[in-house]
């Protein structure tokens, strides 16, 4: 009998696991896109009473121009991540300035479309990003570099002079640089 209780117990806490770690994504601040999952155990979390400032530096391209950018997707997940310890929207402060082998993923459908014969993928997710409050930046000077324009972007970014000025603009004024 002390055997079956070891038996029976041993399935109960494999069962109990396998329950926690099949846990869905959640989407706290940018809905549909960086889901995120609750890990009780950890004992480093933000600070839910804080305000944050960060500025995404993004150079690295998709490795599938087909598939959306696994960098773009992060930029969710770090803000979920936040609103999942409780940090909220109104104190969440995130800009991204999009620069160098990156600059694909902020461009139109119809460029991206010509270049790679899909989609762009990362426009949802860049929609996505900026109703949860982050502002998209691209680097005119990687625009100009590329031949391309304002008009060979999508409509939700906004052109910077360059990252470069971006990054020594917002990091004196308090923003955490995240490279990407």
């Amino acid at each position: 009998m002390n055997q079956l209780l070891r038996v029976a117990f041993f399935c109960a806490a494999v069962f109990t696991a396998q329950c926690s770690i099949a846990q869905e994504a959640q989407y706290p601040i940018v809905k549909e896109y960086g889901g995120i999952y609750e890990v009780p155990e950890a004992t480093e979390r933000p600070d839910g009473s804080l305000e944050y400032f960060i500025l995404v530096d993004m150079t690295t391209a998709a490795s599938d121009n087909a598939e959306v950018s696994r960098w773009v997707d992060n930029i969710a997940r770090m803000m979920n991540l936040h609103g999942l310890a409780g940090v909220t929207k109104d104190r969440l402060h995130v800009k991204v300035v999009v620069h160098g082998g990156a600059i694909a993923t902020v461009m139109n459908n119809e460029e991206y479309k010509k270049r790679y014969e899909v989609d762009n993928p990362n426009i949802p997710v860049y929609k996505a990003l900026k109703a949860a409050g982050a502002e998209i930046l691209v680097c005119g000077q990687s625009l100009r570099a590329r031949n391309l324009t304002k008009e060979n972007v999508y409509d939700g970014v906004n052109v910077a002079l360059s990252a470069l000025t971006t990054v020594t603009t917002y990091a004196p004024k308090g923003y955490t640089v995240l490279k990407f």
